[in-house]
């Protein structure tokens, strides 16, 4: 006799098997139907970089930007604080390409969301009307900024992005950050990208590429210079300007290096808490996706029961071939070795999720913050996440 719990569990389950096989299928589709089209590298492009301590591959990472097959472009890098880590390496980067690089101090703090302060004074010293707003933590390819400015073109695209992977993580934690983006993240985008026809409202932080005109149309970045989740009100700031947002299928690079788990922990918290306060109720919808965490109390409430066995194996086989699914058609194989650590990505996620739901501090860049409606700022000089 199943009880009421089994029977929520039941219905819990079944939505997160809905849920997997609709990302697997949204996935190979876009995948399938989308080619990276190589623009022709005439409109010049100034990139902005927003650069705060360093990472394993960071001195890799930031000469990616100066590699690029792209005829006219700059590379801006903008740190807040001259004494900052990231210094001598930036100067070096810059030595090493002096035509193509620029360091810029932005010591002007101009609201609470530093990443947003740090953009804007790099808007202001951008020689182009193009720009490409992107995290400092990744890779890119040679072809990257012919990628992703190709769609540009279509006059009513405002903003182009991308998301962002590691393909061949070294380490159990950035594999398990990988898998987070690799068979959750992109797949979710993807999917409400297909249930909104196609469309997006709101862009990954990896890859952000508009012209100036249409953020100054929009309102500009100081109207988001006080608010969490700067990815997200760009990308609305756009939709609200009345163009579209265009997915690209090109995937940056980002390794993790050797984060522990406590840090992956408070990044990934500080990102659901975000969502929560963006994207109000729609965030709650998320309790339909992880069947493979409600099948450990189905299996503990049945005692083991045949039925509860053949649910939960079922479960785990259709999650496994949605991980498939999105690690082949992005071409992360190398991922694949790391399966095994699904079931601990699941559960992450899913304590990551109630902690979301509940908190409103996050941890960003050694400050503690508090978020409220629509994703406002409060500084806190001390508080527990």
């Amino acid at each position: 006799m199943i009880n009421a719990l089994q029977f929520i569990l039941l219905i819990l389950i079944a939505g997160s098997v809905v849920y997997y096989s609709w990302c697997a299928i949204a996935t190979a589709e876009f995948f399938k139907n989308s080619k990276q089209e190589l623009g022709a590298s005439v409109e010049p492009v100034s990139v902005l970089i927003p650069v705060c301590g360093v990472d394993d591959d960071s001195r890799r990472n930031w000469e990616s930007f100066c590699q690029q097959d792209y005829e006219n472009y700059e590379v801006l890098f903008g740190v807040m604080n001259p004494k900052d880590p990231a210094v001598p390496i930036l100067e070096q980067v810059v030595a090493k390409y002096p035509h193509r690089a620029r360091l810029i101090f932005c010591l002007e703090v101009r609201g609470l969301n530093h990443q947003v302060s740090n953009f804007m004074h790099l808007l202001e010293a951008a020689q182009h009307q193009l720009v490409i707003f992107t995290d400092s933590d990744i890779y890119v390819q040679p072809h990257y900024l012919r990628t992703v400015t190709a769609p540009l073109v279509d006059p009513s695209i405002g903003l182009v992005t991308c998301g962002y992977v590691a393909h061949a993580p070294e380490f159990l934690v950035p594999a398990i950050a990988s898998l987070g983006r690799c068979t959750e993240n992109i797949p979710s985008v993807l999917l409400a990208r297909s249930l909104s026809g196609g469309n997006l409202w709101f862009a990954f932080g990896a890859t952000m590429a508009t012209h100036k005109s249409i953020l100054a149309q929009a309102g500009g970045l100081k109207s988001i210079v006080n608010r969490i989740g700067s990815d997200y009100h760009i990308g609305n700031m756009v939709i609200n300007a009345g163009y579209r947002i265009e997915l690209s299928p090109y995937l940056t690079e980002t390794d993790g290096g050797r984060q522990t788990l406590r840090q992956l922990f408070l990044r990934e918290l500080r990102w659901a808490r975000t969502i929560r306060y963006v994207e109000g109720p729609l965030y709650y919808g998320n309790i339909f996706t992880y069947g493979t965490v409600y099948c450990i109390p189905l299996l503990l409430l049945s005692g083991a029961h045949p039925w509860a066995v053949i649910i939960s194996s079922a479960t785990l086989i259709i999650r496994i071939i949605q991980a498939l699914v999105a690690i082949y058609t992005m071409n992360c194989p190398k991922l694949a070795p790391w399966l095994w650590a699904l079931p601990l990505r699941d559960v992450l996620s899913f304590i990551i999720f109630i902690g979301g739901a509940f908190g409103k501090t996050v941890y960003w860049r050694g400050r503690h913050l508090q978020v409220g409606v629509g994703g406002t700022l409060t500084e806190q000089d001390s508080i527990r996440v």
